[in-house]
């Protein structure tokens, strides 16, 4: 409460950002949006903006205090003499900040932070329309397309700009501020927003109207998962057959059969040796097989409430669930999908899993 109060006093709102949800990919977006943004002494983070009463700061906020201290405890001392300081609630966050970017596990949590109580609208509905105005909000959470939609209309119609901001690059993108944005929102809102983008981020590109910017990633993750799942067959085939991986991968990635799963993320061990991968390391440190599942049942909802048939969507979607579903996969980089169809043609799979035959 004393650094809420000592915000209020000394800082300037319009110049204050805030970050919610400090988890796997939030905790590097937010490092580089703090760190680029306390870069240098000039703008509103320095001394001349301090003289003028219009000094900003970076207020962070997490729902686990053990996620909120840790990133207090890494960056306080990194930026020793300016003002990183932890907020008690998304409201708390959202009076002491103008700009308010979350990144959220899923849909549940945007409804809670942003409608919930002492969520993001209770704030609001409590100021001025001058300062409804001035406030942005970058939603990066990969959620659904329709709540999105639905959060959007419930801030614009209190005057607050919103954008959908979903992202490419999984942690180590995140990490070296190399993310892909695709928004979803107003030209206005949009323009807004860039500034931010530009600090967590190599790519941000205007898809259009809100939603669409959740459009465009599940789309990507629908074909990135299917193309998981070829290469994973594709290269344990070869296996099968005698084929080192490494020479199976460089002839495919030389050939018609190259993607993002073969030449960047391949999911056999050592196919790659110059681009080390995730399988090359236990299948840690990437993008998680349970939200590969989140993404492709997403992809399976958009589908159904359009008509649209997905095939392939549909058996990527129930192979996904599966690993999603078991302890050895569900927190692995979502190319584990190899080592899980290697141990069903082991026979082994059965046994590890007590579910015999599956």
């Amino acid at each position: 409460m004393r650094a809420t109060v000592l915000l209020r006093n000394a800082y300037n709102r319009s110049n204050t950002a805030a970050f919610i949800g400090l988890g796997a990919m939030g905790r590097g977006m937010a490092a580089n949006l703090l760190d680029k943004s306390f870069a240098g002494s000039q703008g509103a983070w320095g001394a001349e903006a301090a003289r003028k009463g219009e000094r900003g700061a970076f207020v962070v906020y997490d729902a686990f205090p053990s996620a909120l201290n840790q990133f207090l405890s890494s960056h306080t001392n990194a930026f020793a003499g300016r003002d990183v300081l932890p907020a008690s609630s998304p409201a708390g966050a959202t009076r002491l900040a103008s700009t308010i970017v979350t990144m959220l596990p899923s849909s549940k949590e945007v409804e809670e932070v942003y409608l919930g109580e002492n969520g993001i609208r209770e704030a609001l509905e409590g100021m001025s329309d001058e300062k409804r105005r001035e406030t942005l909000l970058i939603d990066c959470t990969t959620g659904d397309r329709e709540e999105a939609i639905r959060v959007a209309k419930e801030m614009e119609s209190l005057g607050v700009k919103m954008v959908d901001a979903p992202v490419s690059g999984g942690v180590v993108g995140a990490e070296k501020g190399t993310l892909s944005f695709m928004v979803g929102g107003s030209e206005e809102a949009f323009a807004q927003a860039q500034p931010f983008l530009q600090k967590m981020g190599a790519r941000y590109i205007h898809c259009g109207a809100s939603g669409n910017g959740l459009a465009v990633k599940i789309c990507n993750n629908l074909l990135l998962g299917i193309s998981m799942i070829g290469t994973a067959e594709a290269m344990l085939l070869g296996k099968s057959l005698g084929l080192s991986s490494e020479l199976l991968a460089t002839v495919i990635n030389t050939s018609t059969g190259r993607c993002w799963s073969s030449e960047t993320n391949n999911p056999a061990p050592k196919a790659t040796p110059t681009i080390p991968t995730p399988a090359d390391r236990g299948y840690t440190g990437g993008f998680l097989s349970k939200l590969m599942s989140k993404d492709l049942n997403l992809a399976l909802t958009s589908a159904s409430r359009s008509g649209v048939p997905l095939p392939l969507g549909q058996l990527s979607g129930t192979l996904y669930q599966k690993l999603s579903a078991h302890e050895e996969f569900a927190g692995r980089d979502f190319s584990v999908v190899y080592r899980y169809l290697e141990e069903a043609m082991e026979g082994g799979f059965g046994e590890k899993s007590g579910k015999k035959g599956e």
